[in-house]
């Protein structure tokens, strides 16, 4: 018996991810599936039903990386459209945060992760606008 993948949603679906800061250094994730496998980003995900955004984001960086983060703001937000047959649209909105506890430990949606400097390094595979969200982050981090 074959298993049939669900069908992607009819509607944008509403993300949210986090840019958090420690001494300096944001942390960067490498999506380990598809949409977006080999691209480096911020850890986040999909907004529950019921869920305020801080809650969202909160339960999602602790599920993708187990880290306590403090929110700080938000910094900005972007639309991904379908590109492809199958692809999702959603709109992300990006929080600046601040490191609080915990060492990252990444579930099975992540393969790798790295502190690095906010002006993010050019030999990564990175998301659409991850620069300018990071930079927004970094202002309002006092980064």
């Amino acid at each position: 018996m074959s298993v049939v993948p669900p069908a992607p949603p009819q509607r944008p679906q509403l993300a949210v991810s986090a840019a958090i800061f420690r001494e300096g250094k944001v942390l960067l994730v490498r999506r380990a599936r598809s949409p977006g496998k080999g691209f480096h980003s911020l850890p986040g995900g999909r907004v529950e039903f019921g869920e305020t955004l801080t809650e969202a984001l909160h339960r999602e960086v602790r599920e993708e990386t187990a880290l306590k983060i403090e929110i700080i703001d938000l910094a900005g937000w972007r639309e991904v459209l379908p590109n492809q047959p199958g692809r999702g649209h959603y709109l992300v909105m990006s929080f600046a945060a601040r490191w609080i506890a915990g060492e990252p430990v990444l579930n099975d949606e992540l393969d790798a992760f790295s502190w690095v400097t906010p002006a993010l390094p050019s030999d990564l595979r990175l998301t659409d606008g991850l620069q300018s969200i990071i930079d927004s982050a970094r202002r309002l981090a006092g980064v």
